[in-house]
């Protein structure tokens, strides 16, 4: 399921989503100063950026020359892949679908990225988290 919190989740993500992104933006990132420092060996080829590459484009088309560097490039594509498979076809009424698009509204999930820091007034405590959650979640409270 997808979690990003710009996608109404709270952003906590499954380890396995993360990992090809991950790996392909810091190889693509270095690919340059890889080729300056393998240049005199034989056999430069990065057979695992090859392979997670193959995986990748098999799944979501050939990325766009010259890859990019950052992982949310690489990781957006798959988000939104898990967004028309699973979200989109998870609602069940109208007002799963309502709270769902209040979820991904413009700066509705901000107050998961503030920094619990206790003397600006930014922690919340244990109720509060519960009750926030469950309601972007749609839970029973």
């Amino acid at each position: 399921m997808i979690t990003a919190i710009n996608l109404g989740g709270l952003g906590v993500r499954r380890v396995t989503s993360l990992a090809i992104p991950a790996y392909l933006a810091s190889a693509a990132s270095t690919l340059t100063l890889q080729d300056h420092i393998l240049a005199l060996c034989p056999s430069a080829n990065d057979a695992s950026f090859e392979d997670y590459l193959s995986r990748w484009s098999s799944s979501f088309g050939a990325p766009a020359f010259p890859w990019p560097s950052k992982q949310s490039v690489w990781d957006r594509t798959g988000l939104q892949s898990d967004f028309a498979l699973q979200v989109e076809a998870s609602f069940a009424d109208a007002t799963q679908k309502a709270r769902y698009l209040s979820s991904v509204a413009s700066h509705s999930g901000d107050w998961l990225l503030a920094l619990p820091i206790t003397s600006c007034g930014l922690r919340l405590d244990d109720e509060a988290v519960r009750v926030a959650v469950g309601a972007r979640l749609g839970l029973s409270l």
